[in-house]
């Protein structure tokens, strides 16, 4: 496949810097894999690094820096352009619309149209799977799950009972939606009794759940994630946990049982959330951010507890110096004990 530079630029929505009638554009790549007929981007920090990488065309955002040695397409966001073209160089594989004679659909489930069911899915009594809903192989839906239309289910995930998902979701491989909610009453002899756990977990539209991450059902009532959300690999979300719309989770992240979180949250690797907490709208917090207590809206913060992240940063700068102040602390005591001694 071959596009022009004028084709590119009506697809990503662009403007044309350098036109050069006589390329043509056969594939799309990274900036440093890209060769000279390849489109790539660049985001800064790396926009600066443009001049280093091989690609016959570039996707810049508007106002970063200009390009004299080849074609540019300037764009509002260069990353969701690359996913555009993506699409057009990288279509993915086509999936046949029918239900393998190897699955098993209880009779009682209600299958929408042009649906795949690959080998060995298990769907149970009652569960409503929409139009276009792809579900791969070994893939688990409970007694009366319900599924909205063009979801994927990737293999080996799992929906248990009673389950919602919404439109457009995404199961990446070994996802658990709606595993029992870590409750247990403690008793006096140490021993734990098992609370049943006899809610259930809605994933509303256009969320994509990452591989091997737990979304855990509600002791009662649900667990809700909101729409537009996306979630990493290894993610965990305890019972009774409310996420709002168009947040990320990072890989490792851990939210805690009956915690609130608003729209717009960002959550970096292995970010712990306390539960029983409320968080806020358009908060972004960095890599292993303990968060203890209630926090509002607007804030950047890092660190365990969390804080303000300019001072954590200030923080661990401090304590990278702890090791040298040491050293001058007993450089000096070996001095005062030395003027001590001269005194005497």
């Amino acid at each position: 496949m071959a596009k022009s530079l004028q084709e590119l630029a009506a697809l990503v929505g662009g403007t044309l810097e350098n036109d050069d009638k006589n390329i043509e554009v056969t594939g799309v790549n990274g900036i440093m894999e890209a060769g000279p007929g390849d489109i790539s981007f660049a985001v800064p920090p790396y926009v600066d690094e443009c001049h280093k990488s091989r690609a016959g065309v570039m996707i810049l955002g508007i106002g970063t820096r200009k390009l004299e040695d080849r074609p540019v397409i300037r764009v509002a966001n260069p990353r969701a352009a690359f996913a555009i073209l993506l699409e057009v160089f990288r279509p993915q594989s086509h999936v046949e619309r029918s239900i393998s004679q190897y699955a098993y659909v209880d009779p009682r489930a209600k299958i929408g149209r042009n649906v795949a069911i690959q080998p060995f899915c298990y769907i149970e009594r009652e569960a409503q799977i929409g139009d276009g809903v792809v579900i791969y192989p070994h893939v688990y839906i409970g007694a009366g799950v319900k599924i909205g239309k063009d979801s994927i289910l990737y293999p080996n995930a799992v929906v248990r009972a009673d389950c919602v998902l919404g439109e457009r979701v995404i199961l990446q491989p070994g996802a658990v939606i709606g595993g029992d909610g870590f409750g247990y009453a403690n008793q006096e002899d140490g021993t734990h009794t098992k609370v049943p756990q006899s809610g259930n977990v809605i994933i509303e539209d256009d969320v994509e759940i990452g591989a091997n991450s737990t979304i855990d059902r509600a002791t009662v009532g649900s667990t809700v994630v909101g729409k537009g959300t996306k979630i990493d690999n290894l993610v965990h979300l305890g019972h009774n946990v409310t996420v709002g719309k168009n947040c990320f989770l990072c890989g490792q992240a851990g939210v805690a049982g009956s915690t609130a979180i608003g729209d717009n949250n960002t959550f970096a690797g292995q970010v712990a959330v306390n539960g029983h907490i409320t968080i806020g709208n358009n908060n972004l917090f960095a890599g292993r951010t303990g968060i203890t207590k209630n926090v509002g809206n607007n804030q950047m913060m890092g660190g365990f507890p969390e804080r303000p992240v300019k001072e954590w940063m200030r923080h661990e700068a401090e304590l990278n110096q702890v090791g040298k102040m040491r050293l001058r602390i007993r450089e000096l005591e070996k001095q005062l004990a030395k003027l001590q001694e001269q005194a005497k």
